[in-house]
């Protein structure tokens, strides 16, 4: 694996995309999506409570 915090060129990518061995390319964007999906290097700023109806929920009048 080659992490750079950059983007690779298309000749680079092209070029392991030939290659027998597995060589993955990570690129700034993909080592960010890798870390918030991980959980590594990173915290909640705001969390989001989306509220839906219950459908089982009743009121009866008597």
């Amino acid at each position: 694996m080659f992490v750079i915090t950059s983007s690779f060129s298309t000749p680079a990518v092209e070029f392991v995309r030939h290659l027998s061995q597995r060589i993955i390319l990570m690129d700034e964007a993909a080592l960010a999506d890798l870390m918030i999906e991980r959980g590594v290097g990173v915290r909640v700023s705001r969390a989001v409570r989306i509220k839906k109806i219950d459908l089982d929920f009743s009121i009866r009048a008597e």
